[in-house]
């Protein structure tokens, strides 16, 4: 388990006038984000911003962060991540995982293969996809039951019943 600050999104672009930023979520769903303040940004120059408020606008969120109260100052924003402390997360349900947990495990096949190590995770329309670098990228879905074998977080692999030729 990943301890300590989070990736649960990024800022897009401005949202208005008023200081506001459209944010990318990378909850699901993707208010779910709303639940994990207090949020923090930092810019490359080490300055912190924590978040004022937050709130669903059709399918977006925006978020406004203390001391960002016009459009120039929130466009100064734009592309940064936005972390969370990991103690602010529920635990998952059994054979349930958080991304951020599967990141960096190896991935090895029934025979003993080495696919590489989960480096990202799609979503698709079916099912998650782990992204693994290695000799070569593969897309591997992780279907629990079908391809995914076992995960083991505490010993850091990834058990999968995949061909190495795909």
């Amino acid at each position: 388990m990943v301890a300590g600050p989070v990736i649960i999104g990024v800022i897009q672009a401005p949202f208005g006038v008023k200081g506001w930023v459209k944010l990318r979520s990378y909850t699901d769903p993707i208010e779910n984000i709303l639940q994990y303040s207090p949020w923090v940004c930092t810019n490359e120059s080490g300055e912190r911003r924590l978040l004022h408020e937050g709130q669903r606008n059709g399918d977006n969120l925006v978020a406004r962060f203390v001391g960002i109260d016009d459009r120039d100052a929130a466009a100064a924003l734009r592309g940064l991540a936005v972390y969370a402390d990991r103690t602010r997360f529920p635990p998952p349900a059994p054979g349930e995982y958080y991304r951020i947990d599967l990141m960096g495990l190896s991935v090895t096949n029934l025979r003993g293969v080495q696919l590489g190590v989960i480096s990202d995770m799609m979503t698709t329309g079916a099912h998650d996809v782990m992204v693994l670098a290695g000799d070569r990228e593969r897309l591997v879905p992780f279907v629990q039951g079908r391809f995914v074998r076992e995960v083991n977080l505490a010993a850091g692999y990834v058990l999968v019943d995949w061909d190495e030729d795909f």
